[in-house]
């Protein structure tokens, strides 16, 4: 097993909703240049199934958070699969989808790669991924992965219902609360959003400098509040019956916006205006604040500064209706890239990756809900309750997922930077919640149309 960490460079890629259609067509124009069994292609190669056998290359897209972990596992498969060796590449997660796109274009693809959710519409608009559907249908792993992750990379994967990558796990968002400060104000666990409200409002003392919540209005705020939006309204799709019209600024949502961003200042420190997640889990851990929306990723950084009996870490709280509604989970996968000559290789250890005992290994290492379902009841996930209830959440039908339409080639940038600034003007007072959301749907509908118009 070879390992090698790629550098990192600064690189940023935009998509404009032009981006797919000009990626698309450059890619069909293009002669492909992969030789051989390493999957060294560009995203028009048609790739082939291969003899099983020799070498495939992996890209790693969290490198060096994730690096000993898959050592492990590809150490285990070539242990398994004596006559096919893993060349593992570990890429820093900022810079993974610029090195990617640049190998589409110029080749150099591997076989196989990490494909999160947010990653997918611009691959698959490129014609970089292989479609999965087909293996995984024929394999016995096809009843044993988690059908809403599998559902969200559909969803993201272009529109037309294709798995392009396989789940390995997903990073569902946590309400984490103290429970020793929930404890001395004789407050029940905030499980519902009128606890939680009520909750802030008591926990919260401005002149001794301790607040019921912290609120995320910097960098990832957005996905923050449309969590919060749709979890209490209860709307349960990101589109009207026809696909054409974003149900976000719904009346609903807009009362859920104005009632969730009203916690600013009022029950919240001052600085969380500017507050990303780092700062705002640092605030937390030091602090005397109640309660802290974020992910699985940050439980080991509350254990290290709170220790396991001064908090939880709970899925979000349910509606009045009593149901959770939740925004697409953050959800990592595993896709096969067109361009590799082993196909039949990569599968293999796409699969070995993501049965029960591997798949467990990988999620105990991050932290995150496992896509297998065999492994949602093992031992380390007992131990790690935000993890358990999480699990449970996705796996017992008690949680709706609003599928976010990471498809539209330019939702990321419409979901971050050309609204977060618009967000922390509704925070500030200089925007009504109405306006925000009436202008994030113009331009959703917009993009939505010119979508559906390129799909033909």
């Amino acid at each position: 097993m070879r390992i090698s960490m790629l550098s990192s460079r600064d690189k940023g890629t935009v998509r404009r909703r032009t981006s797919a259609a000009v990626a698309l067509g450059a890619v069909l124009a293009l002669t492909a240049t992969a030789c051989g069994d390493d999957g060294s292609g560009a995203g028009g190669d048609k790739g082939a199934e291969g003899s099983g056998k020799g070498k495939i290359t992996f890209w790693d897209n969290n490198g060096g958070i994730r690096t000993a972990v898959w050592k492990t596992i590809i150490a285990d498969f070539e242990k398994a699969n004596p006559d096919i060796d893993v060349e593992y590449v570990g890429i820093a997660a900022t810079e993974y989808q610029s090195k990617v796109d640049t190998a589409i274009q110029g080749g150099g693809l591997p076989d196989v790669g990490g494909v999160t959710a947010s990653m997918l519409a611009g691959f698959s608009a490129q014609g970089a991924l292989e479609p999965l559907d087909d293996r995984l249908g024929k394999s016995p792993l096809s009843d044993k992965v988690n059908k809403d992750m599998v559902e969200s990379l559909k969803a993201a994967g272009g529109g037309d219902g294709t798995l392009y990558s396989m789940p390995t796990s997903a990073n569902n968002g946590v309400l984490y609360y103290r429970t020793d400060l929930f404890e001395k104000a004789g407050l029940d666990a905030p499980t519902t959003w009128d606890k939680f409200y009520a909750a802030a409002e008591k926990l919260t003392d401005a002149g001794k400098n301790e607040f019921g919540y912290t609120i995320r209005g910097g960098s990832g705020s957005i996905a923050q509040a449309l969590d919060a939006m749709y979890g209490q309204s209860g709307i349960t799709s990101f589109w009207d019956a026809g696909k054409k019209k974003t149900t976000v600024n719904d009346p609903k949502n807009v009362e859920a916006l104005e009632k969730y961003a009203a916690l600013y200042k009022k029950v919240t420190p001052a600085a969380d205006v500017n507050n990303d997640f780092a700062k705002m889990v640092a605030q937390w851990d030091t602090g005397t604040i109640g309660m802290l929306n974020h992910n699985l990723g940050s439980y080991q950084d509350h254990v290290k500064a709170l220790g396991v009996d001064k908090f939880r870490g709970i899925p979000q709280p349910v509606g009045a209706s009593g149901k959770r509604v939740q925004v697409s989970n953050p959800v990592d996968g595993l896709g096969m890239f067109k361009s590799s000559k082993n196909k039949e290789a990569a599968w293999k250890f796409i699969e070995f990756a993501t049965s029960k005992e591997q798949n467990s290994k990988f999620n105990e290492s991050a932290g995150q809900v496992p896509s297998s379902t065999e492994a949602a009841n093992d031992a380390w996930i007992q131990k790690a309750e935000p993890t358990k209830l999480a699990a449970q959440a996705l796996n017992d039908g008690s949680t709706t997922i609003v599928q976010l339409p990471y498809y539209l080639p330019d939702w990321n940038t419409l979901s971050k930077s050309e609204s977060e600034p618009g967000f922390q003007k509704v925070l500030l007072g200089d925007m009504s919640a109405k306006d925000f959301l009436d202008g994030l749907a113009d331009k959703l509908n917009e993009a939505q149309a010119e979508w559906t118009e390129q799909m033909g």
